[in-house]
C-alpha cells in the first residue's frame, strides 16, 4: 500500500481495518461506458473498475466486483446485495438521505445533449433520461416533456426510432456516441448539475466509508487519480 502523506488520511485508514478481513463487494452497473461496461472478455472494465481495484489496493481491502441494474441498485445496496456503489453515481441531497457517500472522486461531469439534428427545440421537445438519473431530474425540473428508460442504451434508441427527440447523459457518455454515429450529434447547450461522483455506502458502514474516503484522498494528493481520470476523459480533473 502507497503511504499516505497526511496524517488524518492515516487515521481513517487505521479506523476502517477491519474490513481488511473480509471481502467489500464492488456494485455497479456494467453498462455505462466510459465510467463502467462489460468488455468483450465478459469482465467489468472502464474507469471505475480500475479506480475501485486501486482504491482497494491502497486500503488492504480483499474487493470483489458484482452487477447490477441502475433502478434497483440504492435498495440493492441498503439491503446488503453488496457493500458499495461504484457505478457514476452523483452526490444528490436525495440520495444522501438514503445512503452516504464518500468524497468525490469526481468533479461534476457536465450534461450533454445528443439528438439526429441540430435544430432541436428542448423546451418543446421529448427529451429521453435513464431513470432515476440526476438528467432526468433536471428535465422533469424544467417541465419538459420527459421519457425515462431504464439502460443508457435504449434512451440513444429511442432517439434514433423517433421516440424522443434528444437525450440528456454525462457528456463523457454521449460523445464518444457522436463521433462513432453521423447520424448523432452533441447539441451546443450543456447543463451543470449534481455535486461529482462519489462510492455510495450504507450509513452504518463509518469505517468502510473512512477507509474509502483516504484511499480517494491519497490518490488526489499523489496526482493519480487526475491521471485516471484524463486516461478515460471522464470528467474535468481537480
Amino acid at each position: 500500500m502507497k503511504k499516505l502523506i497526511a496524517t488524518a488520511a492515516v487515521v481513517a485508514f487505521s479506523a476502517g481495518m477491519a474490513w481488511a478481513q473480509d471481502t467489500v463487494r464492488l456494485g455497479t452497473e456494467g453498462a455505462y461506458p466510459p465510467w463502467n461496461f462489460i468488455n468483450d472478455a465478459g469482465e467489468i472494465d472502464g474507469f471505475e473498475r480500475e479506480l475501485g481495484d486501486e482504491l482497494c489496493k491502497r486500503a488492504e481491502l480483499d474487493c470483489t466486483w458484482v452487477t447490477n441494474d441502475w433502478d434497483s441498485i440504492i435498495p440493492n445496496l441498503v439491503s446488503g446485495n453488496y457493500d458499495v456503489i461504484i457505478a457514476g453515481m452523483s452526490i444528490t441531497e436525495e440520495r444522501d438521505q438514503v445512503i452516504d457517500f464518500t468524497q468525490n472522486y469526481t468533479p461534476p461531469d457536465p450534461s450533454s445533449y445528443i439528438a439526429m439534428s441540430m435544430d432541436i427545440d428542448l423546451e418543446n421537445g421529448v427529451i429521453a433520461a435513464q431513470a432515476n438519473t440526476i438528467q432526468a431530474g433536471f428535465v422533469a425540473e424544467q417541465g419538459w416533456t420527459l421519457v425515462e428508460y431504464a439502460t443508457p442504451e435504449e434512451t440513444i434508441a429511442a432517439v434514433r426510432n423517433g421516440e424522443a427527440d434528444a437525450v440528456l447523459a454525462d457528456k463523457s457518455y454521449l460523445t464518444p456516441i457522436a463521433d462513432e454515429e453521423a447520424d448523432l450529434m452533441l447539441l451546443d447547450r450543456e447543463e451543470a448539475i449534481g455535486g461529482g461522483v462519489g462510492l455510495g455506502v450504507r450509513e452504518s458502514d463509518t469505517e468502510l466509508k473512512a477507509t474509502l474516503d483516504a484511499a480517494i484522498q491519497s490518490m488526489k494528493d499523489d496526482g493519480s487519480l487526475n491521471d485516471l481520470i484524463k486516461k478515460w476523459d471522464v470528467a474535468s480533473t481537480f
